[in-house]
């Protein structure tokens, strides 16, 4: 996969890159990665890339013309390497809320453009024109798109065949099925007077894909009960989360 991040940043982007479970999969080659930076293409002394917003307010907004050609260019980079219609990309937080279904889909692609907006927001019709998709990594605000855009790349190129060291990672992490992650646990077996759950050191593989699953079913219904809604449960899941919750009762009346 190829992918393009248009940033007044470069050097941000490129710094975050090197490091990690992408840094490893640029290295071998899984991924690459192309910085264009909209400086570039600004045609005043001053390499002006934003302006007064028309209508007043506080802040700048990037300008329309040099973030197009900066675009442009990415796109030309990808098509030349052999991606027929690359997508753009806008981070930003009134974007399509970032989920798990949307990251595999764009693993798919062979290449993306990604771009990283800075000041108060970048010229409406510039989006109009030149972006296909605006994405979100939460309702907040950010500085600038760098950091998200760095979030899309992780998530999209963990998804990339033979970037994990074991496939079955990405299948069993938080949001594949739905559901939050289950409680992990590791060496020593007793750690500042808490054990390991026991079912964990039994070695019954069924007993363990049963407890995690009804692990993972509780901390959904506990933190993000939305989600439970969304992708519905088996009578199975109903009987493991009803299990959840009693023995969640028992625990608080011991105390």
């Amino acid at each position: 996969m190829r992918i393009e991040v248009v940033t007044l940043f470069p050097e941000l982007v490129a710094a975050a890159a090197v490091h990690g479970v992408t840094g490893r999969a640029r290295e071998r080659g899984l991924w690459t990665l192309g910085l264009t930076n909209p400086r570039d293409f600004a045609t005043d002394r001053h390499k002006s890339v934003d302006d007064r917003p028309y209508g007043g307010g506080p802040g700048m907004v990037m300008l329309a013309a040099p973030l197009d050609q900066a675009i442009g260019a990415a796109r030309e980079r990808l098509v030349q390497n052999g991606v027929s219609a690359p997508r753009v990309i806008y981070m930003s937080p009134r974007g399509e809320p970032l989920r798990h279904a949307r990251v595999v889909a764009l693993a798919v692609e062979s290449g993306l453009v990604v771009v990283a907006g800075r000041y108060e927001g970048v010229d409406e019709r510039l989006l109009e024109r030149a972006v296909d998709l605006e994405l979100a990594i939460g309702d907040f605000v950010v500085s600038g798109g760098e950091l998200p855009a760095l979030l899309l790349i992780d998530a999209v190129v963990r998804q990339l065949p033979g970037v994990l060291n074991d496939a079955q990672s990405s299948v069993e992490e938080s949001f594949v099925a739905g559901l939050l992650d289950c409680p992990h646990y590791t060496r020593p077996e007793v750690y500042a007077g808490c054990a390991v759950p026991a079912v964990l050191l039994s070695g019954d593989h069924a007993a363990v894909a049963r407890w995690r699953l009804k692990q993972a079913l509780g901390r959904t219904w506990l933190r993000r009960p939305e989600l439970l809604a969304a992708r519905g449960m088996s009578k199975e899941e109903l009987l493991l989360l009803d299990e959840f919750r009693q023995e969640r009762e028992g625990g608080k009346n011991a105390r």
